[in-house]
């Protein structure tokens, strides 16, 4: 029998995205991260229930020069040190390199549901912005949307709204007949 995951996008769904004209941009190194008000006790939740937690971040700073692999790397095996995370999957391209990785697309999850043996119907893509929502739409996920307003793009569909990760959690166990 296949299992079920929880896609998360790292900044501003696990994290507090630092916030620059009403846009979402990553820390800039570990020290600078912080892990969002009840998230550790989310994702326990979620693992306990049965859930593969994995994170899929788009990380385009670094193919822009302006990032180094390292630092985005560092922040992961913060995160990995405090979270129960199964896998961190990250894409390191920007948009005109026209890979499969990058969200909207969805090779990001394809890869995590080919390691783990998943179900994707049954499994979860929560995410702030457009692109993690298009990427679980593309892969065949329920789709969650953290709407914190930002000034861009929203996405076209999701099958749910909320403005929390705790409330995101309660509908992934509530739907899931946990």
């Amino acid at each position: 029998m296949k299992r079920r995951a929880v896609f998360l996008d790292r900044d501003g769904v696990l994290t507090r995205a630092v916030m620059r004209e009403g846009r979402p941009y990553p820390p800039a190194s570990a020290a600078e991260v912080e892990i969002l008000p009840g998230v550790v006790e989310v994702l326990r939740g979620l693992k306990e229930a049965g859930f593969v937690l994995i994170v899929v971040s788009n990380q385009p700073d670094v193919a822009r020069g302006t990032t180094p692999k390292e630092t985005v790397e560092a922040i992961n095996a913060y995160l990995a040190e405090r979270l129960p995370i199964d896998r961190f999957i990250t894409c390191y391209h920007d948009d005109g390199d026209n890979c499969d990785c990058r969200k909207p697309r969805s090779g990001m999850l394809l890869t995590g549901a080919r390691e783990f043996d998943l179900d994707l119907a049954s499994s979860y893509m929560v995410g702030d912005r457009w692109r993690d929502v298009e990427a679980g739409n593309a892969a065949g996920c329920k789709t969650i949307f953290i709407d914190y307003e930002y000034d861009e793009q929203r996405p076209q569909l999701c099958d749910f709204q909320v403005i929390s990760m705790d409330e995101a959690a309660s509908i992934i166990l509530m739907k899931s007949g946990i």
